[in-house]
């Protein structure tokens, strides 16, 4: 069993790679911001770069995968993500957007991959796998406010990178001894030009069910942005030391994490798209309610809508997955990668520049409130119940 489960462990030290290495440096941004000398909407926009480069690599990625193999295609993401990380410490900090958009080019491999290899490995098993993988890369998550913490009040910001680069290292050593892989696109071929990112985007919305799956994607991703992206922000506003803001993003993240194994069983027993919904608006409201509150309270509401994030996580990964057309996961994983980063980008840019403007607590109400009318308008005129998805 151990043997067996072997491969969904190292997969999801992988994910763990960019999860780590996007958060542990989201979170002391604050830190950066007030050194260098920023405002709200740059962070944003630091947020952001990152996940530009995985909206414009994933699908690349995922191709290039279902053509030259995924466990090679995979490795090229690490090395990648590990040089851009060592890069930082070495150049102007001005040119911290430069490098978190070079790490975002090496993320989209090794993340999209990943995702599509546990489709591969567990195909009889999607779910729990699933589950599974995204407990381990969510873990990154809860270690890095603490780990971010910690290194930034004893070093410095740059030392953050050190850090990720050393992460690196390790994922790709673990990762030499998977099995390689290379799925043969229906046909036989591997010349078929849907392999191709844009047109593997288009596809998308030519067909129904996947569009909508990959629109809840986009609302979730748009929410995970939100809540590990600018938290961080207003804890900083109330007068919490670094280790204290790190601490309380761990607990949020602790409640996203724990959940993945249980809604990856769920995925494959219950009405699939009910737990979705409930995901999403506890998520929403999570949102809405935390400029609000401080202190216990403000854990509580944050680390509900973390879990309302992890049930919608799991969930939409196993629906795409399984949605995919035969030799094309690859491809489909890193289409999905690439709604995951647009909804990741989008907020930070969004809640930056309204909360530049207006306040933080006006940014994250108008981000619930839209969150929200973009719930109405996929699920309008659907059921629920469709069994597990």
């Amino acid at each position: 069993m151990l043997r067996r489960m072997l491969p969904v462990f190292i997969l999801g030290f992988v994910g763990f790679v960019t999860s780590f290495g996007a958060h542990i440096v989201a979170v002391n941004l604050p830190v950066y911001a007030e050194q260098v000398g920023i405002g709200t909407a740059m962070i944003g926009l630091l947020i952001a770069a990152y996940d530009f480069a995985e909206i414009l690599a994933k699908p690349a990625f995922g191709a290039l995968s279902d053509r030259q193999g995924m466990k090679k295609t995979m490795l090229a993401g690490i090395v990648v993500f590990t040089l851009a990380s060592v890069l930082y410490p070495f150049v102007s900090p001005r040119l911290l957007i430069f490098v978190r958009f070079l790490q975002g080019l090496g993320a989209a491999g090794l993340s999209a991959v990943s995702l599509a290899l546990i489709g591969v490995y567990y195909p009889d098993r999607r779910g729990s796998a699933y589950g599974v993988y995204n407990a381990i890369k969510g873990s990154g998550y809860v270690v890095s406010p603490i780990i971010g913490g910690l290194i930034v009040s004893r070093s410095n910001f740059a030392a953050l990178f050190l850090a990720t680069a050393a992460i690196g290292v390790f994922a790709f050593l673990i990762s030499l001894p998977l099995p390689s892989v290379q799925v043969q696109p229906a046909g036989g071929t591997l010349q078929d030009d849907d392999d191709f990112s844009i047109k593997t985007l288009v596809s998308v919305f030519r067909e129904p069910l996947l569009a909508k799956w990959y629109a809840v994607i986009v609302v979730n991703m748009f929410f995970v942005s939100i809540l590990f992206g600018f938290l961080p922000v207003y804890v900083h506003s109330l007068g919490y030391k670094a280790v204290h803001s790190g601490l309380i993003l761990s607990v949020v993240a602790l409640s996203y994490l724990l959940i993945q194994p249980l809604a990856g069983k769920w995925a494959d027993i219950i009405d699939g798209e009910l737990t979705v919904r409930i995901g999403l608006l506890l998520s929403a409201f999570g949102i809405m309610m935390a400029p609000f509150l401080r202190g216990p309270a403000l854990i509580i509401v944050a680390a509900v809508s973390g879990a309302g994030i992890g049930i919608v996580w799991t969930n939409s990964d196993v629906v795409v997955s399984r949605l995919a057309r035969a030799g094309h996961l690859g491809a489909t994983m890193g289409a999905a990668g690439s709604f995951k980063e647009f909804g990741d980008m989008v907020g930070p840019i969004l809640i930056g520049a309204l909360s530049q403007a207006f306040g933080l607590r006006v940014g994250f109400i108008t981000c619930g409130v839209a969150g929200l009318l973009l719930f109405v308008l996929i699920f309008r005129g659907t059921k629920s119940g469709v069994g597990r998805v």
